[in-house]
C-alpha cells in the first residue's frame, strides 16, 4: 500500500517527503489526484497545489 504526506498529501515512496520534508506518513487515505501542470490546473489552484504529482485527497 502506499504511504502519503500528512502534511502535503503527496504519495511518498522513501522515507521524507520531497516536498515538505517531512516524515510523518499515512496509510489509509481516500481519493487520488493526479496533478500534471499545476500552473494551468484549477483544481490543483483550488486545493493550493503548485508542484505536479501524484495526491490524496483525504488523508486519515
Amino acid at each position: 500500500m502506499k504511504k502519503v504526506c500528512r502534511k502535503c498529501k503527496l504519495f511518498v515512496s522513501g522515507n521524507q517527503c520531497p516536498l515538505c520534508k517531512g516524515s510523518s506518513f499515512a496509510e489509509n487515505w481516500k481519493g487520488r489526484l493526479y496533478i500534471i501542470d499545476a500552473n494551468k490546473s484549477d483544481i490543483a489552484k483550488k486545493v493550493s497545489i503548485k508542484v505536479k504529482g501524484e495526491y490524496a485527497i483525504k488523508v486519515k
